[in-house]
């Protein structure tokens, strides 16, 4: 099968080669992908135990043409959105039917392909912060695929939704998605915030941390910046009173997540944000895009 395989020597260390099918487990679904998505995280730091030839990736949709041998997962016809720590990006992957979501004929499946691990994070991540009805949360990196998620989610879940982005050219539409207030970084902000989802790290969740009010928490979401995080919690122990700082892992299995995420597409409640989208065989250019910060939103690309 066709698939963007692991090359050491390639831009991005991407190349469009073939690799064997996978065989799926008796709890996998085999899924024929119509459309992928790439995260930043899987672009920009990989992982170093990839061998040439490895098939990466963690957003898929596509058709089932095998249902799971041990009866659970939906028949062979459906159409899903998947997904897994790697197998994404090819013709055919194997999916642990937990991990996978229906998704509906008036759904297009390039659209469900951006879901997953932006639009799970957000949601997972929104709700670990506890009730937000009436409270201010600052989303930072809120211009990348998480953070646009999260502006929307947030809101839904009745914050008051600040939006940090790095300038003007990335603030275009998070007003529309529910931001209430725009920054500059989170030393552009005025007053103080109950919620933090960062996307950023380094200097930013710094500051971000000691923005926070009393009994407030940050969910430390990403690391764009690929800066480290220094916080002198002296200091910031004259400015925040009780604040918690946590470290945020996607629980998975998704299949439930997914499924919410879905009929909110469904019911034009969520907007995924693609920034960009084209054929697969443009894998470089929409991996330096997404690198540059170029795409507000998510990328897709198209089988």
């Amino acid at each position: 099968m066709q698939a963007l395989i692991h090359d050491p020597a390639a831009p991005h260390r991407l190349r469009l080669g073939t690799a064997p099918a996978p065989v799926p487990a008796p709890a996998q679904a085999l899924v024929r992908v119509a459309a992928v998505s790439f995260n930043f995280g899987e672009i920009a730091f990989g992982s170093p135990s990839e061998e040439p030839g490895h098939v990466s990736g963690w957003d898929a949709a596509g058709v089932v043409v095998q249902a799971a041998a041990d009866g659970s997962g939906p028949a062979a016809g459906t159409r899903v959105v998947t997904f897994g720590w790697e197998g994404a990006w090819a013709q055919l992957r194997a999916v642990d039917t937990a991990d996978l979501a229906v998704v509906p004929e008036e759904v297009d499946l390039g659209t469900a392909a951006a879901l997953p691990v932006a639009g799970v994070t957000a949601l997972q991540a929104v709700r670990r912060l506890g009730s937000l009805i009436g409270r201010r949360v600052l989303v930072t990196g809120a211009s990348g695929g998480v953070g646009r998620y999260a502006v929307q989610l947030a809101a839904r879940a009745g914050a008051h939704v600040v939006a940090s982005v790095g300038g003007p050219a990335r603030a275009g539409g998070l007003r529309e998605l529910g931001a209430a207030e725009i920054v500059f970084g989170p030393s552009g902000m005025s007053g103080r915030v109950y919620g933090v989802l960062d996307n950023v790290g380094g200097s930013q969740l710094a500051e971000a941390y000691n923005r926070l009010e009393d009994g407030g928490v940050v969910q430390a979401v990403g690391m764009a910046s690929r800066e480290p995080t220094l916080i002198d919690f002296e200091e910031a122990r004259t400015r925040v009173d009780r604040g918690r700082l946590e470290t945020f892992n996607l629980s998975t299995p998704l299949g439930d997540d997914l499924a919410h995420l879905v009929d909110l597409l469904r019911r034009a409640e969520l907007d995924p944000q693609i920034g960009w989208r084209g054929p697969w065989d443009k894998a470089v250019e929409a991996a330096e895009a997404l690198l540059a910060r170029r795409v507000p939103g998510k990328v897709v690309l198209d089988l």
